[in-house]
Formats: structure tokens, sequence, C-alpha cells
């Protein structure tokens, strides 16, 4: 097989033993790499019942075929562990020249084990693995961590870092490369659990791909199409256009989700940002789009300058009612640098200050528990999070925990499922979205499931059938599945024609398999099954498959919120197109039928 090497580089920080392994080729065909790849390595390796933040739970970084091929887009890499925030998989994607910088090494996956007896940097030099100290780099931020080893080691290396938070274990930590974070979930608590503050990495050396010169001619076909109107809203104003036209429709989440509209949202929309706050624009690594939109304060406190996309915006914006923009740049850039995902920071702050509305005692001073919209409060218990600090201590816990611990009745408006905390979207007017967040493996996630392009399309009206929105729900997870494992943007997809008989040609000029639309379907459905399999395995129950108390209601005529009994009915339609039975469990004979079997046995 082409365009990987089938090898696997493994690192005990305990034992520092370096050990590398086969891959075998059937993993490649029947889940693709990239999640599907780090899915597979996470199964394979993490102990049922382990605690996330325990030596055992493996951390696993994973490229795939198209990552070095010159594809546009692909270069994410993936990030797969036990979640110390939800207790399921843990999966995210960061595009940066890390992923190419692995592969280069001659491996296709990094899976790191055990905790080192003193704060470490793990650095791999094609196939040379050494550990330096890392004392001199605690408490840098992330970018800082990467310019001192770059310094030291070399300008060729590019790292992974973890900031404060990641070494303090706040429960929604990230982990930092080329300034992108593999941010949901927490894998940057595991890193610091392991005592691990960086990852350097150099190589130089690719595999072979099977049809060089057809391969060269459709990529640079498709970097042409990249360029074209199915991408125009991110390269010209990014995702942050989402903001007007979210609250437009009624579903921007508001103050903690009791609201669908937010009356600051033209302050902190793109449209307004772009003409009084934006500086330049870049592309990730091998990207062609170029989306991500840079801002620059323009108050009178120190200028700080952030990237910023639509999900950062909402959770630190309109979620804490805050709409000073200056405010929210700021917040943006200090998770940041803190190293922490802005999402589940908003969203735990936006809990907190329902709680102060409502009277709720959160057991710290009244002045250290914020307020919605004051963005100084904002800011002021972003930091005490990455640091543990005061409120900032109970905080870092998530959302979940946090409603865990205070009590009170707090639970009502922990806005998460299984843990993490929901996407800028309004399930209660998205049908579609409010399903695929619920059953959703790594809890509430717009990126494991485009599900609410159905609900925006109206393809599906609301009184739609249960099936016909659990074959949307389970479709959309598929194809964000295969786009994860191949490492394509999703930005991307809308610049195919047909994405599943594209992508599956360009898969065989890399690979040299005779692959089909059909092939990356069934490969997207197993990948899903893996996942589900993993979260069987470490405690899953049906239970697990609801959404928050807020938008959920006994009442089937109630205006505002969605029907229990409707939820619950199409939980099960869901589990039925699937071929799960009623439970959400996988039968052996639905393994073999779907050909994971012989890669879970």
């Amino acid at each position: 097989m082409h365009g990987v090497h089938g090898r696997l580089l493994r690192v005990d920080l305990t034992e520092r033993r370096v050990t590398t392994e086969t891959i075998p080729a059937l993993v490649f065909e029947r889940l693709l790499g990239g999640i599907g790849l780090a899915s597979y390595l996470l199964y394979q390796a993490c102990p049922a019942g382990v605690d996330p933040l325990a030596p055992e739970n493996p951390l696993v970084f994973a490229t795939s075929p198209f990552v070095g091929t010159g594809i546009t887009t692909a270069s994410k890499i993936a990030v797969a562990t036990k979640s110390p925030q939800t207790g399921v998989i843990g999966d995210s994607l960061s595009s940066s020249y890390l992923a190419i910088a692995l592969k280069r090494t001659g491996f296709d996956a990094l899976v790191v084990t055990g905790r080192a007896e003193e704060p470490t940097v793990l650095v791999v030099d094609d196939e040379q693995v050494s550990f330096r100290p890392a004392e001199g780099l605690l408490g840098l931020a992330p970018r800082a961590t990467a310019d001192a080893l770059r310094a030291a080691l070399g300008s060729g290396f590019r790292v992974a870092a973890i900031g404060v938070a990641g070494e303090r274990g706040v429960r929604f930590a990230a982990i930092s490369n080329d300034g992108r974070l593999a941010g949901r979930t927490g894998a940057g608590a595991v890193m610091g659990s392991k005592g691990l503050k960086a990852i350097a990495i150099r190589g130089s050396g690719l595999p072979p791909v099977a049809d060089p010169k057809g391969l060269g001619a459709a990529a640079r076909e498709l970097a042409g199409r990249s360029l074209g109107p199915a991408t125009a809203k991110y390269r010209e104003v990014g995702t942050a256009a989402n903001v007007a036209f979210f609250d437009r429709m009624g579903v921007l989440p508001t103050r903690n989700f009791q609201s669908g509209r937010f009356a600051g949202a033209e302050a902190i929309s793109g449209e307004t940002l772009l003409l009084e706050h934006h500086t330049d624009k870049h592309g990730c690594a091998a990207c062609t789009v170029g989306c991500e939109h840079r801002y620059r304060t323009r108050d009178d406190g120190p200028t700080t300058e952030t990237r910023l996309e639509y999900e950062t915006l909402f959770a630190l914006g309109s979620l804490c009612g805050v709409s000073d923009p200056n405010a929210v740049l700021r917040a943006a850039a200090r998770c940041d640098d803190l190293g922490m995902d802005a999402m589940t920071t908003g969203a735990t702050i936006a809990w907190a200050m329902e709680c102060a509305e409502r009277g709720i005692d959160l057991g710290h001073p009244a002045e250290e528990v914020p307020a919605f919209g004051d963005g100084a409060a904002l800011l002021r218990t972003i930091e005490a999070i990455g640091q543990r600090r005061g409120i900032g201590d109970l905080l870092a816990e998530g959302s979940r925990r946090a409603a865990e611990i205070v009590g009170q009745g707090s639970d009502a408006w922990a806005m998460h499922v299984k843990g993490l905390e929901l996407p800028g979207y309004d399930p209660r007017k998205l049908q579609t979205l409010a399903l695929g967040l619920a059953v959703g493996t790594r809890g509430a996630c717009h990126n494991r499931s485009s599900a609410y392009e159905v609900d925006f399309s109206d393809r599906l009206d609301p009184t739609a059938e249960a099936m016909a929105r659990a074959e949307a729900a389970a479709g959309a997870e598929d194809q964000a599945a295969i786009l994860d494992s191949l490492t394509l943007c999703k930005f991307l997809r809308h610049a195919f024609a047909d994405l599943h008989g594209e992508a599956a040609a360009l898969h065989a000029r890399v690979t040299g398999l005779p692959t089909s639309a059909d092939d990356l379907r069934r490969a997207g459905e197993r990948i899903n099954n893996l996942k589900k399999l993993f979260n069987i395995r470490q405690g899953w129950t049906r239970t697990d498959d609801t959404l928050p108390a807020r938008v959920l209601t006994d009442d089937p005529a109630a205006p505002t919120a969605l029907s229990r009994p409707w939820l619950d009915q199409m939980v099960s339609a869901y589990y039925g197109v699937r071929g799960w039975d009623d439970d959400g469990m996988i039968s052996t004979e639905h393994l073999q039928r779907i050909g994971l079997a012989e890669l879970v046995g």
C-alpha cells in the first residue's frame, strides 16, 4: 500500500522505553487513517475503566495517507485519548505542519503512555527518540514553548505543546501546534498528567504515492475549485459571518442558551469585526482556502491580535452576554495562551454567570463570580481557570462536574452532552442537529456531525418521520468520519461535485487501492461503530444519549423545547439505522457484517 509507512512509534514515558510496531494494512483499508487510525490505536491500547489522567491512558497522534501529498487542506493531525472531561472517546483534529513532520519521520502514528518522573520534552528526529528536561519551559504559553525549543533544537522542528492549563490539569486543556489547537475534550490535560510539556518532531522522508502524475493533476484541479464560490464565505469573512445570520434565525445561543437572539450581535458580528478589527488572514498548512482571519483590539488597552472563529466568538460573546469585541478578542487570545478550549471555557463561565443571576452559592466570594455582560469579569475568570485559582479551580472541571459539585439544581442549566458543552447552534430549532448532538460519541459536537446542514436546507420539515431524520444524522456522521480520517478540511466539502466519488478517486491515486464511493461510506460507518465500541467498553449506556434539561420537556406541545418522548423516539430510530439494538449495543454479527470484527476481535 502506498501513501503510508505502515509503522507506529510507541513511547512509554515511565520506563523511557521506545518501540516500533507494524500497523496492519487492513487498518488503513478499513479505517483510512487520521481519526479512524487514532480511534483504532486507542481502542487497542486503552484499558476499560481507566482514569483518563492515569499513566495507562494512551495519548495518540495519527496522520492519514493524504498528509504530505499536496492535496489541499490535508494537513491535519488526529489526536485521540480517553477524555478527562467526558470519560468517553476524546478525539480532536488540528491543522498544522505537525502532521507532515510526524509522517516524515517514517511513522504514521505516535502513541504515548506512562508518566515522566520530571517535566519532559519528547524529541522525535526521524527515527531517533530522546527526552529533554522541561523545567525552563514550565509556565510558558505554547507558542513561546515552541519558539524556545526550535531555538535549542533547530528551526526544522515542529512542536506540540501545552500551556499552563494543561500543566495544572484543567479538564478542557488543549494541545497547541503552529498556533492551532487540538482543543475539545481535554487532550492537553492528559498530556500534562504525563509530565509532558511538549513534543518536538522533525522528519525527512515521505512514502511514495501510487500515481504521482494522476494525483498531481487531481490535486491541482481540486485546489482550483477550493478558491471558488463554495468557500467564498470562509475566505472573505470567515466563520464569524455566522453571528448575524444565526441571530436573525433565532438560533444564536445567548446568555447560556436562555435565548436565541442577542441584542449585542451586531457589535461582535463578522461584518463589524471585518470593518473595524481585521488585520489579515492566513491559511493552515497545505491549505489553499485561507479561512483563518485575524483581528486586533481597537480600544485604549494593550493591543491584542488573535485569530477568531465563530465557535470562539459565540462562546465568549453572546453565550456570556458580552458584546464588547475588544473583550472577546482578549478572551480568545488568553484562552490560546493558557492552552484551553475556548468553547468549554465560555460555556462553563456562562453556567457560572447564570448561577450568579439565580442567587446560587458557588462557594466563593461574590467578587470572584462573573456576571452576564461583564467583559472584565470574563477575562478575570479565564485567567483564574487557567491557573486553577479561586473560583477557577471549580470551573476548570467543566460545567458538568462543576454543577455536580455545587448542586442546588444547577445541573438544569449545565449545557452539555456527556460532559462536552454544546456548540453555537440552538438545538431547539434544529431537530436533526439535536439528534446528532444527543448521540454524538464525543458529546455535543457539530464537527462530528454536519446534521445542521439538513435543518438549514429544509430537506426535512419539522414533522419528518423519525427514520428519515435518523438516516440523515447517521449519514452526516459518516461523512464527517471520512473527512476526519482522510484529514480533509470540512470547509472543502462543498468544493466537490461528488464528495464520496472524488475523494475515493484521490484515495486510489494515493494508495493504489481500488477505492469506490461505497468503500468510503462503509469506512465512515466502521469508524463511528468503532468509537461507539470504545465508549461502551468505558461504561456508556443509552441514558447518556440525551440533551440538556433546558432544551427538553415532557410536554410534546411545548413551543420552546424539544419533547423528551420525541428525542427518545429519534434515538431509537437512530440505533435502528445503525444496526444496533434498542439499548444501543452492537452485536458481533453486526461487526462482522460491516467488516469491523477482524479489527476489534
